[in-house]
């Protein structure tokens, strides 16, 4: 069955790259609408109803991803498909890939408003205000992140757990992006320690392709790779700061520094040692994650076929 995972996994991957999802109707955003609308219910500031909250859509997750598997066990056929469907649905590469040279093309053309309205989107910091450089930064370290989040992390537990890990990891990540906000301090507690612990593995592993990645899109690999090493366990995140510094390393560019939330000014460890980033390197950003999702396509059903011949 383990070939029909990994089959499935690529599937999936090719499915997000070529088919991709309409803006308003990505199945990602529908979950998000449904979380909403279950926080009005039950919101309190405190841990416990913020459990039950991750617990219920989290956990239903999961459970829809255990049907999956059961329904799949009948064939390798009806696996790979049941796997295939539910990669293309959590997988974000097509849509990161969208937003990201949206931003670099509004960036170019001097459409700064626009791209802070594009940015605020995808990233729960205060982007009023922000100049060309200061846009162009966040803008890769969103990419970076986003790689590792809504690409690399699904497929990791996907090759693990099959379903269950695919539809786990995106709804931690998506509940982990809602909780974001000062009001959500002590109600998403749980929620962001468990996103925290899910990705541990992914993103060394994010980092680890991107440095692999790197040459491809004319990037360094060095670079990426003593980034990574020097600049990551500054990071306050135990997870971001690890694919953002292998993005700037890989790119040349520095990132990090002031950054600006709802809840306050934090002072980031600069990340990289090149210069300050602009447009371009939005756009290769874009490139390099593209590639770092088809390297971490191809790990992934590389890593479903070792573990199912391991499980024999």
């Amino acid at each position: 069955m383990s070939a029909g995972r990994a089959i499935g996994l690529l599937l999936g991957v090719a499915a997000d790259g070529i088919v991709g999802h309409p803006k308003d109707g990505r199945p990602v955003a529908g979950f998000a609408r449904l979380a909403r609308a279950l926080e009005k219910k039950i919101y309190a500031d405190h841990p416990v109803p913020g459990a039950v909250h991750a617990g219920l859509l989290a956990g239903g997750a999961v459970l829809l991803g255990v049907l999956t598997e059961r329904a799949g066990r009948r064939s390798p056929v009806l696996q790979a498909t049941g796997t295939a469907i539910t990669t293309w649905a959590v997988l974000g590469g097509a849509a990161l890939a969208i937003d990201g040279t949206e931003l670099a093309r509004d960036l170019e053309t001097g459409r700064l408003d626009a791209a802070r309205d594009t940015l605020s989107e995808l990233d729960p910091r205060d982007t009023q205000g922000l100049t060309v450089i200061a846009l162009s930064r966040a803008s890769v370290e969103t990419v970076a992140e986003s790689t590792s989040d809504a690409v690399v992390s699904p497929l990791f537990w996907g090759a693990v757990a099959g379903a269950p890990g695919l539809l786990g990891a995106r709804a931690l990540k998506v509940l982990r992006r809602l909780n974001s906000s000062p009001r959500h301090h002590r109600f998403g507690w749980v929620v962001v320690r468990l996103d925290e612990l899910v990705n541990l593995l992914p993103t060394r592993v994010a980092a680890a392709l991107t440095v692999s990645g790197a040459p491809v899109v004319g990037g360094s690999a060095a670079g990426a790779w003593r980034a990574w090493q020097r600049d990551a366990s500054a990071h306050p995140s135990p997870n971001a700061g690890r694919v953002e510094a292998a993005f700037a390393g890989a790119l040349e560019i520095r990132l990090g520094g002031r950054t600006v939330y709802p809840h306050g000014v934090e002072e980031l460890p600069v990340l990289g040692d090149g210069r300050n980033p602009d447009a371009g390197h939005v756009t290769r950003a874009v490139e390099l994650s593209r590639v770092v999702g088809w390297l971490a396509g191809i790990s992934s059903a590389v890593l479903a076929v070792v573990l199912g011949l391991r499980r024999r």
